[in-house]
Parts: structure tokens; C-alpha cells; sequence
């Protein structure tokens, strides 16, 4: 498989020049040049390197040292000598995919049969009875599942939205993060939280929810356990109050507060339903957007899922904003939400990434997928020429180091960026004629998976399968827990084919929920 050595473009998006590139000015990561580096990833047919000037390197290399990009070329630079070389022939090789909404604990009730053939208040009022048995084992196992999985389809950063804690549960965010440790993933868990039960008009049970100043002290605590504001950090935490139908207006303010004195970003669902105008209008007086002003989280620290339903005019205060926004297509798809105003956005000046959601209502978790699918939907919305392959990888790589506030060091390959990268087998049936262009060949051909994932230089995936030896045991746990929790379905007795009484106008907009 060849590339072309012109320039290439894409609509609504800078020109590519591809060719050969210098390893740069930057001297973040860089060793001495007697020394070897870390990591040597060599031979591709193409390196898409995503960065501030979209450059694309046939032929190209990249050196990793002490978790960063050292240098980085093709063919007419001489590449350093390595402690390790790994090839990467016919392959296509991308920065690490940034996965910016998920919901990771939801594996434990994938594809849940009596759930699935309801309106949203069944699946709802059904599962929650399961995710109020949620404890410390439980979400580390599906952690290290659900990372696993993401690992296998190319990312290397994600996001997850953990926001059921029970009673008695434990300490279920610092459990998700040993096991993102554990896998040698880059981890941005966001402290999610509900503070409105059945009896203050919302849907989750009083197990489940919080009140707000127990929420705003474990937020304070784990940040300062676990956030890490240094560049290449692995490990970062947002706050992430649930939805306006969760939580009440008076927790959203100070969380943006807390935020704010704490240097974290913020993350929440929004715009996602229409049933949330209507919602918003009555219960507040305005839109679910300028209600997402009123309590102060109308700015850049915030990155929002979803964001389906906001009119033109709402579009472009996101964009003054900076606000990002987390597309999450397969599970707009498959709830019926809408088509969100991706090309909108990105016009606007919001940062776009892509989000897996949880298993309510996207059961795989490939990035892979969803760039495929951001792709397809995008030129389902405006046309052919709306949405390239190069502009579904950027969302999924740069715009999602824009939601999480990392622009130029996660999302992209440049010296001193981190060594977070993907290589992407090209060969096969799948591939056989696709010789013009590896970019469009890897998202218009397929399904693939990643040959190779690499963290912080370091193989998470390697020959397509994952390097820690304990999926095996940790699958087998996964299933005697969820097993366990879907139990708790024939204990609460509910059956799945009478309607639910919410109590009038309740939670109408939750739907990834």
C-alpha cells in the first residue's frame, strides 16, 4: 500500500502535506544521542501523525523515551538505535485513540435481556436494583475487562463515568483506577454522582444516590488521592455530577466551584433528548444549555456527552465556549436520539471526541468502531464529501485531547507528546486492493483491531492479543459477579412488560443513563 506525496485535504479541515518529517524543535523526551531509546516502532507504511500540522510519513518511524515522543520520521532520517524495534510493515500506524464517555461498569449487565425491550424508565428502574449490589471487586473487574476491550480496538486513553455508588459499596473510583494501573492504561475517571432519588422526583433508588456534601468531600478527596496535573500524567480526575435530572442545581454550581478551586475539569450529559427541553422548560424556565450557564459550567473545563439537541444558536455558544463535546454515534444510533451536529460543532470551535457510552445502550466498546460509524453518520448528515476518514480519526485522536484539556500531549504524535500510539494491520482479506490511501483503507475497509497498542512506550496489546497474563481469571470473575448481579432481578421482582410509573414528569432525557 502506497501514499500519495501530494498534500491532501479535508473538508472543513487543514491541509495535509504528507512526505517525510524531522523529528521537531521540542526536546521533551529526548536522550542523549549516544544513548538508546526506550522504543523503536519502524517500517510503516504510513505514521498519521495527527498533529498541529496533520503531517503523514510514509515510510515512517517513531521513537519513544521515558513515556514520550523523542523524535519521529521516514525514510531519509536515520532513526535512533533502541533498547526494543518493533516492526510495523504494511501498517498503518495512529496516535491512540481517546475514548471521552463511557460508563465501564454497565459490562456487568450487557445486553441484558428483560431490559432491553422497554422504554428507557423500564431499562432504568430495572437495572438500578442490579447496580445498587455495585462494590470494590465488582467495578475493578469490569474496569479491567472493559479497558482490556478498549485496549483491543486501538485506545489508549479513556474516560469513565462511574456515577451509581452505594451504600456500603466502598471506594469504587480508586478501584477502577488500580486496575487501569494494573493494564498500564492512561485513565481520566470522572467522580459521577446523583443526589435526586425516586422520593425527590428522580428514578434512582435511595441506595444509590448521594447527598450533596458527602458528594463534594469524596470529590475533594480523590483529587487530591489521585489527580495528577503533570504532562504524560496517567492518571486524572474530573467531577461528574450525572444530569440535570439527577442531581439538583444547587450540586451543579458547586461542583463547577469545587472544579474550579481544584484545577479539574468538569463532565456531565447534556442536550442528548428532546424529552430534556421539555424537561428543562418546565422544571427551570429555560433550555437544558442555558441552564448548563446558570449553574457556571458554560466554559472550556467542561466537556458534555452527547449534546444532540442544541439549536444553531446554542451550537455556536458552545463553540465561544470552548465546551467539548463527547459523540458517542453507535449509542445515538441505537437509541434513536438523533443525529448530533458534529460538523456544527467543530465549525463553532468545540472540541468534538468520540465516546463508547456504556452498556445501556452501545454493548461493544471499539473506538475503532465509533470513528467508522462518526464517519458514516457524518455523510449521512451532509453529504459524501461531509466527513473523511482523516477527519473520524482526528475526532478520535485530537478532538478528544481537546475535551480532556490535553491538546499536544495526548491525541497526536510529536516530540514531547505522549508515546501513545496504535499500529494497525493493513493485509488480509479485509484490506486485499485497498492500495491508494492507508488512512481511507483502515476505516473504510474493515472490521480491524490493533496489532500493536502501545502506552506510554510500553505494549498493552501486542500481536493483537493483551500482554497481562490474568484476562483469563479476571473473565471468569467478571462472570460469576455479573451473575450475581443480574440475580438481583429475580429478587426485586419486577417485571419487565408493565409500564413504569415515573410520577409524571421525571427523568425524560437519561437515556445513556
Amino acid at each position: 500500500m502506497t501514499a500519495s506525496g501530494s498534500v491532501t485535504s479535508s473538508p472543513g479541515g487543514p491541509a495535509r502535506p504528507s512526505g517525510t518529517a524531522a523529528a521537531g524543535d521540542a526536546t521533551a523526551g529526548q536522550r542523549p544521542d549516544h544513548l538508546p531509546v526506550d522504543l523503536l516502532v519502524i517500517g510503516a507504511e504510513l505514521v498519521a501523525t495527527v498533529d498541529a500540522d496533520r503531517r503523514e510519513i510514509p515510510g515512517g518511524w517513531v521513537a519513544i523515551t521515558d513515556g514520550l515522543v523523542s523524535s519521529l520520521g521516514g525514510p531519509a532520517e536515520t532513526p535512533p538505535t533502541a533498547t526494543r524495534t518493533l516492526r510495523a510493515d504494511g501498517c498503518l500506524i495512529t496516535p491512540g485513540l481517546v475514548n471521552t464517555h463511557h460508563h465501564i461498569y454497565q459490562n456487568l449487565t450487557r445486553s441484558f435481556a428483560p431490559a432491553l425491550g422497554g422504554t428507557l424508565f423500564t431499562w432504568l428502574t430495572t437495572l438500578y436494583p442490579l447496580w445498587s449490589r455495585l462494590d470494590e471487586e465488582a467495578v475493578h473487574t469490569s474496569a479491567y475487562v472493559g479497558l482490556t476491550e478498549l485496549a483491543l480496538g486501538g485506545c489508549t486513553t479513556s474516560t469513565d463515568h462511574l456515577y451509581v455508588h452505594p451504600r456500603g459499596g466502598g471506594d469504587l473510583i480508586s478501584a477502577e483506577i488500580a486496575a487501569a494501573r494494573t493494564l498500564g492504561m492512561r485513565f481520566h475517571p470522572t467522580r459521577g454522582s446523583m443526589s435526586l432519588s425516586v422520593k425527590d422526583g428522580g428514578l434512582p433508588p435511595d441506595s444509590v444516590v448521594q447527598d450533596a456534601d458527602e458528594i463534594l468531600a469524596d470529590s475533594a478527596r480523590l483529587v487530591a488521592q489521585h489527580h495528577d496535573p503533570s504532562h504524560g500524567a496517567m492518571v486524572r480526575i474530573a467531577l461528574a455530577p450525572c444530569s440535570p435530572f439527577s442531581v439538583s442545581p444547587e450540586l451543579m454550581r458547586a461542583t463547577a466551584e469545587l472544579a474550579e478551586s481544584l484545577d479539574v475539569r468538569l463532565h456531565t450529559h447534556l442536550a442528548e433528548d428532546p424529552e430534556e427541553d421539555d424537561y428543562c422548560l418546565a422544571v427551570f424556565g429555560r433550555r437544558p444549555i442555558d441552564q448548563f450557564a446558570e449553574v457556571g459550567w458554560g466554559g472550556d473545563r467542561a466537556w458534555v456527552a452527547h449534546c444532540i439537541c442544541p439549536n444553531d444558536e446554542e451550537v455556536e455558544q458552545l463553540g465561544r465556549w470552548g465546551t467539548g463535546v463527547a459523540h458517542c454515534p453507535s449509542s445515538n444510533m441505537i437509541l434513536g436520539g438523533g443525529l448530533a451536529p458534529v460538523a456544527e460543532l467543530r465549525s463553532a470551535g468545540a472540541p468534538v471526541g468520540l465516546g463508547c457510552d456504556g452498556s445501556s445502550s452501545a454493548d461493544s466498546a471499539s473506538l475503532w468502531l465509533e470513528a467508522r460509524t462518526a464517519m458514516l453518520l457524518g455523510r449521512l448528515r451532509h453529504g459524501a464529501a461531509a466527513m473523511s476518514a482523516r477527519d473520524a480519526l482526528e475526532i478520535a485522536t485530537r478532538g478528544g485531547a481537546g475535551c480532556l484539556g490535553r491538546t499536544g500531549e495526548i491525541g497526536e504524535l510529536s516530540v514531547g507528546s505522549v508515546g501513545d500510539l496504535v499500529v494497525w494491520p493493513l493485509d488480509g482479506v479485509a484490506y486485499a486492493g485497498a492500495l491508494s490511501d492507508p488512512i481511507d483503507a483502515w476505516l473504510r475497509c474493515g472490521p480491524t483491531a490493533a496489532r500493536h497498542t502501545i502506552v506510554a512506550g510500553r505494549l498493552v496489546v501486542e500481536n493483537g492479543v493483551p500482554v497481562h497474563p490474568d484476562l483469563d481469571e479476571m473473565l471468569v470473575r467478571h462472570r460469576r459477579i455479573a451473575g450475581g448481579i443480574q440475580a438481583a432481578f429475580d429478587d426485586a421482582g419486577i417485571d419487565p412488560t408493565v409500564p413504569i410509573n415515573t410520577g409524571g414528569d421525571s427523568v425524560g432525557a437519561a437515556k445513556s443513563h
